[in-house]
């Protein structure tokens, strides 16, 4: 039976190189998949989720219009899929999760969603919100901080490399804009 699961960590936790895991170990057994990264997210490419390890898939691309239920009912009306996965799945809408819960539950394809929990000042993302409420299977990927505790949390530097208190919400960057803390490093930093 199909199930919504959400991936969730801070950033440099392996999300990435888990879902092409993922999808290789469908694949490799004959198996189709469909990959979705967000739109926003070109760091790599456009229409490419690349992990920090080198590996790297094609995706499809969504924004807050794309019409998930519909896009993934055509695709496997015209090519049966064994599984969705999602990345950057904190970018996706609450509207577009109850649509990832409806493929499950009324196309029985299983959805792998994988996402950051927080941003950079401690709140959840639209996407991650709904992911904890709506998702069958809650999963976290564990990464570390400095001090070697697990991290929790995700930490904007700005120019200077001292901690953004302020800002947009959405700001892409990589090892060069956020660092991943323990709650303890967090909160010394942004509070």
């Amino acid at each position: 039976m199909a199930q919504l699961y959400f991936y969730y960590s801070a950033m440099n936790a392996g999300k990435s190189t888990h879902l092409l895991q993922s999808s290789y170990n469908y694949q490799e057994r004959g198996m189709n998949t469909l990959i979705y990264t967000a739109t926003i997210d070109d760091r790599f490419a456009k229409g490419k989720v690349s992990s920090r390890l080198g590996i790297h898939a094609d995706a499809k691309l969504f924004d807050q219009t794309t019409a998930l239920y519909h896009d993934v009912e055509q695709y496997h009306s015209a090519l049966p899929l064994s599984c969705l996965l999602i990345d950057e799945a904190q970018f996706l809408t609450s509207e577009q999760v109850k649509q990832l819960s409806d493929i499950v539950d009324n196309l029985n394809i299983p959805v792998l969603a994988y996402g950051l929990r927080t941003d950079f000042l401690g709140q959840t993302f639209e996407g991650s919100a709904a992911l904890l409420a709506w998702a069958d299977k809650l999963v976290e990927l564990k990464t570390i901080c400095h001090c070697g505790k697990k991290a929790n949390f995700v930490v904007r530097l700005d120019e200077s490399g001292k901690a953004a208190t302020s800002g947009d919400q959405i700001e892409v960057g990589g090892n060069e804009r956020y660092e991943s803390l323990c709650r303890k490093h967090f909160k010394k930093l942004v509070w």
